[in-house]
């Protein structure tokens, strides 16, 4: 069983590997940048060693995007925790949804820009991306009735996107992302 445990434990490494040299590149690079040929000459392993591991370029991205909708479920429930009152818990929301996506584009993209094959809003639906949209609902849950808390989630994460979006895109004034985020705010504590 030792034995076993071990593969396993080097198995699950050399996933974690490939998974963060992806990321790694794609932050420095762009996904572009990303293919199998080259992550396997990062890591020091043959193509058909990543291909044991993954099906392909889409899965690595999606395990990517998993990651980090572990991290921005915790980088979202940090922020909620240390909140006092409502809007102070929606505007630290709003804050680390952006910071997030200020600092880990590739991630970010692979999240919510690249096409994937993750389910979003299933019964199948990964815990990490549930858990990411249950930190944004529980800052929402503070200021709606339990009936409309869903959709209003779901508004106040197509805002939020939208910011990043428009923001990376050079599509909204320069200059003017407190202000935005301020009036985002407003709108959903009144």
């Amino acid at each position: 069983m030792a034995i076993e445990d071990r593969r396993e434990r080097e198995r699950a490494a050399r996933r974690q590997l490939i998974v963060a040299t992806a990321r790694r590149l794609a932050e420095a690079e762009g996904w572009d940048a990303v293919t199998t040929r080259r992550l396997s000459t990062e890591i020091e392993y043959s193509q058909p060693v990543l291909y044991k591991h993954f099906a392909g370029m889409e899965q690595i991205a999606d395990a990517v995007a998993l990651d980090g909708f572990d991290e921005l479920a915790n980088a979202l429930r940090t922020a909620r925790s240390g909140a006092g009152e409502t809007s102070d818990a929606m505007t630290r929301i709003a804050h680390a949804y952006l910071d997030f996506a200020r600092d880990n584009p590739a991630a970010y993209d692979a999240m919510f820009t690249r096409t994937t094959t993750l389910p979003f809003g299933a019964e199948n639906t990964p815990p990490q991306l549930t858990a990411a949209f249950a930190e944004l609902r529980q800052a929402v849950g503070l200021v709606a009735d339990e009936q409309e808390a869903d959709a209003l989630t779901e508004v106040l994460w197509a805002a939020l996107h939208g910011l990043v979006t428009l923001g990376r895109t050079g599509r909204v004034r320069p200059g003017y992302d407190s202000e935005r985020l301020q009036l985002l705010v407003q709108q959903f504590t009144g």
